[in-house]
Formats: C-alpha cells, structure tokens, sequence
C-alpha cells in the first residue's frame, strides 16, 4: 500500500524539534500497511476522538431528512455544516443524482438541512473518486461549523526507523503535506516517542509551539497532542493524521479533520472498531477475497496475475505488460496458504469474464509449492477450467509441486522462470 502522507513527507526530509537539519535517508519513515480493506466513515473516526477527549465539533448522525433537521435543532449552533457520508473523497465538489450540488453544505437555517437531507439520502452522490454512477448515501452528519483563524498539520505515525511511534507536525496545515516538505521542508518538524514512557509534556510542548500556538493556545494543544497519542495507543492505529488541527477565533482548538490506520494485527482485540468497518463501497469481488486472507486489485487487462507477495504480484504485472500483455489483476496469496485459498483464488479469477488466461507465479519461501499445486490441481478440476493455465514455481518443495502438476494430466503450461512465464501467457492469449 502507498505510504501515508505523513510517511512521504518524511521521506522527502524533516526537520526535528530542535530546528537541527537531518540526511533525508536517516529520516525515512516505513509506512506499516493497514488492513486496507477497512474503511470508517468520517463520523466513526470522531466518535473514536471523541471517545477519547480530543476536541471536534459537536455533531450528530441522521438517516433520515427528518432526523437531520432535528439534530439540527439540538445542536443550537450559529451555522450548520451538512456532510454526505460516504468514503470516497471530493464530496465537496460532488453531484447527486438528485440535481443537488456539492455533498458538503453550510447554512445558518436548520429549515433547510432538511431540505438539503432529504436531496442527499437515498441519492447517489458523485465525485471524482467513485465510480461513474456515484455511490449511494444512506448516512449524513450534522455538525457544529466552527471558523478557522489558522490551520496546522499534526500527525502520528508507526516509523520501522525509529522503532515506534514518531510525532510528525507542520504550522502549514489544511493542504497536502507533501507539497509543503517539497517547498518548506524547514516548516516539517518530527519528534520520536518513546513508547515505554510516551509523549513527555516538553514534547507535547515543544511540537505546539512548533505549530505555531501561542499562549494558553500552546497548552491546549499540547494537551490535545498527548490525547490523540493516547487514541493512537488505544485502537491499536498506525497512523492518526489531523489536517487540519485548527484554531478558532474564540480560542479553541480543534481536530476538524482526521484520518486513522488500524493495524490488521490487532483486529483480534479491537472488535468493536472493526465492527465498525463500512464495506458498501468496497468492490464486491475485493470482499469476496478478503474472507479468505487475499489481496485482489482489478485492472482492466485480460491475464490474471495469481502471485505471493506484493513486490512478485507488480513484477509480475510489469514483466506481462512488457511482453505486450495486460494484467486483469493483483492477486496476493499472501504466506501461510491453504489448499482451499487457492481454490478460492481460482474462483475469483475464472468468475471475471475479461480473464482470457491464468498466470501462476510463486515463490515458495513461507509458501509450500506442494500445497500451492494441490490447490491448482483441485481447482482445475472442479471449476472446469476453460482458460490457458501457465505456472512458475520457485522455492520450497517445488520438486514435489513440479510432479503433482506433472502427473495430473490438466492441460498446464509450466514455465521455467518469471519471464518465460510471461511470454508463454501473452502467447496463449495471441494463439
């Protein structure tokens, strides 16, 4: 997965606390890829915050038009903000299929965040990131809208280089922090944790003032500071990206905006956040492969791509595109494997119809070829394959895995390397 904005920035050079210039290669930071396939509404992630007393605004949820206007009641605020809630970003710009424009909407008259509702619920809402004909809105948040006098970034992250948590912080917030270490890297600062003892008050501190807080704001935040790491720390993230971390006219200081990584690792003892998990807007068929602990990606070619490892899954992917191929897929298997997931791999591959063939590239290290090719022989057969089948095994038992394939008698190509692999794939397709 792509490393969070917090991550890149880092990678591109920071600056620590005390203003000292650090080589960019001892600050890189290793982004710990989330279970990718969970996904929380922007209200979850608050509720989270506000679980643990960082500063949001007020807010409710509503289903229904007249739940909106109620909550707009309730919440007494000189101006009320209306949110679609839906995953995909660009809301703001976005456009229902109801006519309304834009799924992000301010007013000062509760009168008419029901109106506004009830041309969003039950609507499909577009944007630049869903797909062509939207995605439907089931859910709105109504919130408290609050001004900004100035917008900071704060983030904390999971960093190998460091062994644990780093703070990583700019006075430049509200943008995409990568343009801002590109241009100002002087304006990143980071702060390493210690995450036996965790985020000292002088640290807390001294990332405020290096935000730009000044005064009793200073304390605020830095008390803010220490409650996001105590959020972090008890949901198990990897990351929790503010932007902006903001501050008000009347003094306030605010978490407006906020992303949060979870760890996959921890999911067994952070049920309740992953109950949490929105898969309506997930592609079927990446669902479908993340019940049996695969990593599905669909591309528009028509060889699928059926590997172990990400870094094999995009060789594969680059090598078929340069023999005048095109990946239909990114099928991870992942390690530990079982016969049955690659059955399952096999179903998710032969159910696309653009899949004109199949391509096995392993590399048995943790993987077992043997079972890899038990679990080839029992899908063939029992899915009736029609597609040309052509397999690559390296690695661990794959003599054995060799003469399972061998003596089966199923019409499979094997290949002696990656690249024979895919050429003997593109030729299939062409013949």
């Amino acid at each position: 997965m792509a490393a969070s904005m917090a991550s890149r920035a880092a990678s591109t050079g920071l600056r620590t606390a005390t203003s000292k210039h650090i080589l960019v290669d001892k600050l890189k930071c290793t982004w710990l890829s989330p279970r990718r396939w969970l996904n929380l509404q922007e209200y979850q992630s608050k509720k989270l915050m506000q679980e643990s007393g960082v500063a949001v605004q007020r807010f409710y949820v509503a289903d229904t038009a007249s739940e909106a206007l109620e909550a707009a009641k309730r919440l007494d605020a000189k101006e009320i903000v209306l949110k679609a809630q839906i995953l995909a970003g660009g809301r703001g710009k976005g456009v229902f299929d109801s006519g309304l424009k834009g799924g992000v909407h301010l007013t000062k008259d509760p009168a008419v965040v029901g109106e506004l509702a009830n041309k969003m619920l039950g609507f499909n809402l577009t944007t630049k990131q869903t797909p062509k004909d939207g995605v439907k809105v089931k859910t709105v948040m109504v919130a408290e809208a609050l001004d900004i006098s100035r917008e900071t970034y704060f983030a904390i992250l999971m960093d190998r280089s460091c062994n644990g948590p780093v703070m990583v912080g700019s006075p430049q917030g509200g943008m995409d922090i990568e343009e801002v270490a590109a241009s100002t890297p002087e304006l990143i600062f980071k702060e390493v944790i210690d995450i036996f003892e965790g985020v000292r008050d002088d640290q807390a501190l001294g990332m405020a003032a290096n935000l730009g807080f000044k005064g009793p704001l200073q304390r605020q935040a830095a008390d803010q500071i220490k409650k996001l790491y105590d959020l972090f720390l008890k949901v198990d993230a990897t990351q929790v990206e503010v932007n902006p971390l903001g501050e008000t006219p009347e003094g306030q200081v605010v978490c407006f905006d906020a992303k949060i990584n979870f760890d996959d690792n921890a999911e067994f003892r952070q049920k309740a956040v992953f109950a949490m998990d929105d898969m309506t807007e997930s592609d079927p068929t990446e669902m479908e492969a993340a019940k049996w602990d695969l990593k599905y990606i669909g591309l528009d070619g028509n060889i699928a791509c059926f590997v172990n490892g990400a870094g094999l899954a995009m060789a594969t992917c680059d090598i078929i595109d340069l023999h005048g191929g095109k990946p239909a897929n990114f099928l991870d298997l992942g390690g530990g494997v079982k016969e049955r997931q690659v059955y399952e791999a096999f179903k998710l591959l032969t159910a696309d119809p653009k899949v004109e063939a199949i391509l096995v590239n392993i590399f048995g290290g943790i993987v077992n070829c043997a079972i890899i090719a038990n679990g080839i022989t029992k899908a063939c057969r029992e899915l009736e394959l029609k597609v040309p089948l052509v397999v690559r095994l390296e690695g661990t038992n794959v003599h054995e895995a060799k003469r399972i394939l061998a003596e089966s008698g199923l019409p499979i190509t094997a290949a002696d390397n990656l690249e024979d692999a895919a050429k003997k794939a593109v030729a299939a397709i062409k013949n």
